[in-house]
């Protein structure tokens, strides 16, 4: 699919069809139905009751994140890691899709999942592994320690979410231990109940917006604070570019997210474009020194209509259906530090806020946040809002606000940049930078009928929501956005 432009979206009253079809709010709980089915599948009712609880018993395949366990590669090997690192996530999306095939099989006869699914992408991620080691090694001089490792992978039920000591070395047993026990376990809750169909998201992913307590205060402002903001108007993607690139995490790599993105600003924006690509782009800001990337992954409706990228990676392909929303709003602020003053982003900064992978990593790098307009001091990590009748769905990603001084990428993508400690000040050897916050917000009929893309094995799970920022802002551009959030003045 690549570089694209989509349909017409539906009309108001045909996405009242997915209303009608969500799952409703009864009793003060949600009904513990699936209607979500997953690419190719057919609508044609619930599963009969054993297909339920094998279901619930094995839903996905959890794998270590390599590229989180590899915060130090050397610059001469970068290239080689990112394409195979990659790589390892195309051997997760083929293996889960050969486990999803096989899913009924695979309950019947556990130990199939190790012969048929997880012995080869042990082999698989093994022999990248090795690859990986090798490189580090030739550029560094010395062999990287605990790779093999990381080869491993289990199977996990959903109900598992959160649970420590899922997937790694040896965890290709999973298929046997995790599937019986999985199903059989404590704290299944409703989504335990229900089981699941197709690949997510679940009735037990979403929660009515009015069952949550408002948030806590953030911290006070001290003497000296950049109280300003910058407003940049980049439009809403109304020109319809995705594509399933990741150019921060993966580079050089087609399909490299699995997932398709939303892209405003940049339009040169894919896997396979460098610095000087991006400085001559066109953008859709309408400051057009502001040629920043900005990128997330698309909403859809779960409404059974076909997208035009039903049959292409990062839709139907990797199991992404359903169609896609263009935002009725896009905020991008910069706001400033309750510590102190900031300092200018250098150009060509790239943060990734949030995890695609937080449901099978866990949440130590998720920041998802899911509210509703009229609600917005209620915010959820891990669930989607079920928002009233005349209230929107709202996705919010405020990013890192330290910056390490020296780098504008890591190895990992995360360490050169830091989130603000609890007093706001930032960390020993860091410094405050305008800090970029994103809104975005969909009209959607009320009730759980919608969700994020994701990697297929993550099941399309809120919590797993992210963004991606390429700062391409000119420098005097930049001194403007620097001077009004230190001034204290809201500028756009």
């Amino acid at each position: 699919m690549g570089r694209t432009s989509r349909k017409k979206r539906s009309t108001l009253a045909g996405r009242a069809v997915a209303a009608a079809a969500a799952l409703a709010l009864g009793g003060g709980g949600l009904v513990a139905v699936n209607v979500y089915a997953s690419a190719g599948e057919g609508g044609s009712g619930p599963p009969p009751a054993q297909t339920r609880d094998t279901a619930r018993q094995m839903s996905t395949i959890d794998c270590p994140d390599a590229g989180i366990a590899l915060p130090d590669v050397p610059d001469g090997a970068r290239p080689e890691v990112d394409r195979e690192l990659a790589a390892m996530d195309t051997q997760i999306t083929d293996a889960y899709r050969e486990f999803a095939d096989d899913r009924e099989r695979i309950a019947r006869d556990p130990a199939l999942a190790g012969n048929a699914v997880l012995d080869p992408l042990r082999s698989r991620r093994a022999a990248s592994l090795e690859r990986i080691r090798i490189a580090v090694e030739r550029a560094r001089g010395v062999r990287p320690q605990g790779l093999e490792g990381l080869a491993g992978c289990g199977l996990r039920a959903d109900d598992e979410q959160g649970q420590e000591g899922e997937g790694g070395d040896g965890g290709d047993q999973g298929g046997e231990d995790d599937g019986q026990e999985g199903g059989q376990g404590e704290g299944q809750g409703q989504g335990g109940e229900q089981g699941q169909e197709g690949n997510g998201p679940e009735a037990s992913d979403f929660v009515d917006i009015r069952s949550v307590q408002p948030a806590t205060d953030r911290p006070s402002n001290r003497r000296g604070a950049s109280r300003g903001t910058f407003t940049t108007d980049c439009g809403r993607n109304e020109n319809g570019k995705f594509n399933p690139d990741n150019v921060i995490a993966a580079p050089g790599v087609s399909n490299g997210a699995h997932h398709m993105h939303d892209y405003v600003g940049n339009q040169a924006t894919d896997a396979f474009a460098g610095d000087e690509d991006l400085a001559a782009g066109e953008t859709t800001c309408r400051n057009q020194g502001d040629r920043s990337t900005y990128y997330w992954p698309v909403l859809r409706l779960q409404n059974g209509q076909d997208e035009d990228d039903v049959d292409a990676d990062g839709g139907g392909k990797d199991q992404n259906t359903g169609e896609i929303q263009t935002p009725s709003q896009v905020t991008l602020r910069f706001t400033g530090s309750p510590a102190g003053k900031v300092t200018a982003m250098p150009r060509f900064l790239r943060i990734i806020t949030g995890d695609a992978k937080a449901f099978t990593n866990g949440d130590a790098n998720a920041n998802a946040s899911w509210s509703c307009t009229g609600f917005e001091d209620r915010q959820l990590k891990d669930k989607y809002p079920i928002c009233p009748e005349g209230s929107q769905v709202v996705r919010s990603f405020a990013f890192q606000s330290c910056w390490d001084g020296r780098n504008t990428d890591s190895a990992n993508h995360r360490t050169h940049v830091a989130f603000a400690q609890d007093d706001g000040r930032c960390p020993d050897g860091f410094r405050a930078i305008p800090q970029l916050v994103q809104r975005i917000v969909y009209d959607v009929p009320p009730g759980p009928g919608f969700a994020v893309d994701s990697f297929p094995e993550q099941l399309h799970k809120p919590v797993t929501d992210h963004g991606d920022f390429i700062n391409v802002f000119d420098d005097a551009l930049m001194k403007k956005v620097v001077s009004c959030v230190n001034g204290g003045r809201r500028c756009r």
